[in-house]
């Protein structure tokens, strides 16, 4: 997937992670940092705002060098809240990524898409999943992710980590069989088996001829496929096995 086709414009994408990450640390910085996240069994959320701290200087270096880095700032400084290391590191990354045009080549994990605009999107949905780890944690309620985010965030579920990383993982479903999803007039068809593990965007008519097809608004499914949301929070249709399978794979792809 090139820049251009991405489901959100890449300066949207852009500024979505600064906003997005404003509203992060704000959260880190009115929660109490014990708390447990209920979908991160043993982190708490001093713990994932360590690891979203971390993984923006990572991305960053890994940028900046073209390779995957071998040292990082991995923790706050002597005297730095989380809150404050967290927001030192969005902004270097927004600073790296905004330097550079999106369809710029970098490195990446996804052959489909070397370039800038792959980490613009990807750090978006890092930051929108882990603020919801936040606000759960914390037991405020969750600000609904906006729609257009929401969407592309179905699509890089699917397509990127049950598409790209189950099979590089080695992990593949144990009944083959698959699932149309359908949120805010967009399709896609995951299908998994022994054999095979794939998703693509397809037509609502294909979708609905799927073993199982779920549906909600795109919110919720976005959530749902990113484990923040329990099976019972999408409408599914057909026999639930097939939907259950494939949210058991993205537990063990974005583990």
């Amino acid at each position: 997937m090139s820049p251009e086709h991405a489901l959100v414009d890449q300066g949207r994408l852009l500024t979505a992670l600064e906003s997005e990450g404003a509203v992060l640390v704000e959260a880190v910085r009115a929660a109490p940092l014990e708390a447990p996240v209920p979908a991160c069994p043993g982190w708490s959320l001093g713990e994932v705002a360590r690891h979203v701290g971390s993984r923006y200087r990572m991305v960053r270096r890994r940028l900046v060098e073209g390779r995957v880095p071998d040292e990082w700032q991995r923790d706050p400084e002597p005297g730095q809240s989380l809150a404050r290391y967290l927001e030192t590191g969005l902004a270097e990354l927004i600073d790296e990524l905004a330097a550079h045009d999106p369809a710029e080549p970098a490195d990446t994990w996804w052959p489909a898409d070397p370039t800038y605009g792959f980490w613009r999107r990807r750090m978006v949905h890092e930051t929108v999943v882990h603020r919801v780890d936040v606000e759960q944690a914390a037991g405020v309620e969750e600000r609904e992710v906006p729609e257009d985010l929401a969407l592309d965030g179905i699509d890089e579920a699917l397509i990127l980590w049950f598409g790209q990383k189950l099979p590089l993982l080695g992990l593949t479903g144990t009944k083959a069989g698959s699932v149309g999803v359908k949120a805010g007039g967009h399709s896609w068809i995951a299908r998994a088996g022994p054999e095979t593990t794939e998703a693509w965007h397809c037509s609502a008519e294909e979708a609905e001829a799927a073993d199982d097809v779920v549906t909600a608004e795109p919110w919720r499914i976005y959530l749902w496929l990113w484990g923040r949301a329990s099976l019972t929070s999408v409408t599914v249709r057909g026999v639930h096995d097939q939907a259950a399978q494939l949210w058991a794979l993205l537990r063990l792809a974005t583990r």
